[in-house]
């Protein structure tokens, strides 16, 4: 069953992800009310979810890169902004002792 999401599209995928989840939900009710054979299977319905994820991350990630050889620039980058550090914040810890001695009233 692993490589049974190789040659599938990404729409099947997406409809298989559901179905998966779908099945994954009515697992857990059962587990909990107690009536389950094989408990084993909620796990092997994680993974399953898992692996039709990364297919599906990597149609769409396909799909990015097809676009970008076609256009003259690369396209803009993907993921969180580094913050940014306020000066305030950005004190060393001599000038942190410094300016406590100076506040206390150093002799």
């Amino acid at each position: 069953m692993k490589n049974s999401f190789v040659e599938l599209k990404l729409d099947e995928l997406i409809a298989k992800r559901d179905e998966l989840r779908k099945k994954y939900f009515d697992l857990r009710f059962q587990l909990v009310v107690g009536h389950v054979e094989n408990p084993l299977e909620k796990r092997n319905l994680r993974r399953h979810i898992a692996r039709v994820e990364t297919r599906i991350t990597e149609h769409r990630n396909a799909g990015e890169v097809a676009s970008a050889k076609g256009a003259a620039t690369s396209p803009a980058p993907r993921g969180r902004k580094a913050k940014a550090v306020k000066p305030e914040a950005a004190t060393t810890v001599a000038s942190a002792k410094a300016a406590t001695t100076v506040a206390r009233g150093a002799k």
